[in-house]
């Protein structure tokens, strides 16, 4: 069996917008983004607080003389935090690279849309709005996460005992990371589903331009047809030795 060049391509069905494997894609990224969500919700549960008390012997001294206790060595909301920083970061990997990879495969339809179109204007806005939000979404819940991280992981070690100076989360910094990534993987999804109409428009505009031109396109004139008919007692050319007698070959005798 034959190879030929179309075998050796890579098949662009897995890579298309509107294939199963975006689909399992865009519901992945979704499905990170509220595992996202949740881990910042045990964090904030389990965020280390701060006690003071007091160094002062027999109650005498001065309040400069307390120092602060942790309610916990920070582990769990260390480790919680750690994975929705990480998770949320490989759901805008494989979302936007998955999206990047497909609009390149199908940009033959995308550059032929027409820009000066309302449709276009309007998806382009929309991609736009979408684009920038999500990066944004997605900046500011890495960075509060990235914040929560580095407080946390301060006093793993000797985390009972008193200290002059404690630092800690403030209240609903990990709530609002988990809302900044959960918002992030919707607009994503927002995003995928803006490219998705986009390519379709744009297809289908492909489609009625090409039965335009085939419907406009000038009928070529029909070419002559010629039919052999075979004859049934052709006549035979006469050579010309019929048409000139031989000469005659008797002999003569004079007297």
């Amino acid at each position: 069996m034959a190879v030929t060049h179309a075998d050796l391509e890579p098949s662009r069905g897995k890579t298309d917008l509107s294939s199963k494997t975006g689909v399992f894609l865009m519901v992945l990224t979704v499905l990170l983004g509220l595992l996202c969500f949740i881990l910042c919700l045990a964090a904030e549960a389990t965020r280390s607080q701060v006690t003071w008390v007091s160094t002062a012997e027999n109650g005498k001294g001065s309040i400069d003389e307390s120092k602060c206790v942790y309610s916990g060595s920070g582990k769990m909301p260390l480790l919680c935090a750690a994975c929705a920083f990480i998770g949320l970061a490989i759901a805008m990997l494989v979302e936007h690279t998955f999206m990047l990879i497909a609009v390149s495969n199908s940009s033959p339809a995308l550059l032929t849309w027409d820009p000066d179109s309302a449709s276009a204007k309007s998806l382009s806005w929309q991609a736009g709005f979408f684009f920038t939000t999500t990066w944004i979404c997605f900046g500011v819940g890495e960075i509060l996460l990235l914040a929560g991280v580095s407080v946390e992981s301060g006093h793993l070690k000797n985390w009972s005992k008193p200290r002059p100076s404690c630092v800690i989360i403030r209240q609903g910094l990990f709530c609002a990371a988990g809302v900044f990534a959960l918002t992030t993987v919707f607009l994503a999804s927002a995003l995928y589903l803006t490219a998705l109409r986009a390519l379709r428009i744009s297809q289908g505009q492909e489609n009625v331009r090409q039965q335009v031109l085939v419907t406009s396109a000038p009928t070529s004139a029909p070419r002559p047809h010629f039919t052999v008919v075979s004859r049934e007692n052709p006549t035979t050319r006469e050579t010309p030795s019929s048409v000139f007698p031989t000469p005659c070959n008797k002999s003569y005798t004079f007297v």
